[in-house]
């Protein structure tokens, strides 16, 4: 959820989505099957968020000191 392009934040265990922050509808997503059992993850939207941030802020220091290298 880091460039321009990504809209979403993942959580998962064993390879499997279990949530995920979708920035483009501003909330958190439970991606689990009907049969699972329900639970939540309070303040995970809110965190995800915060990471966005410190995550677009590092990438353009490192774009900056590395001087755009190519991928």
């Amino acid at each position: 959820g880091c460039s321009d392009s990504d809209g979403l934040d993942m959580y998962g265990l064993d390879g499997e989505e279990m949530w995920y922050a979708d920035f483009n509808k501003g909330e958190g997503v439970v991606a689990l099957p009907p049969f699972a059992d329900p639970f939540t993850f309070p303040g995970f939207y809110e965190g995800a968020v915060g990471n966005q941030g410190v995550c677009k802020a590092n990438l353009a220091t490192y774009i900056k000191a590395y001087k755009n290298p190519e991928e």
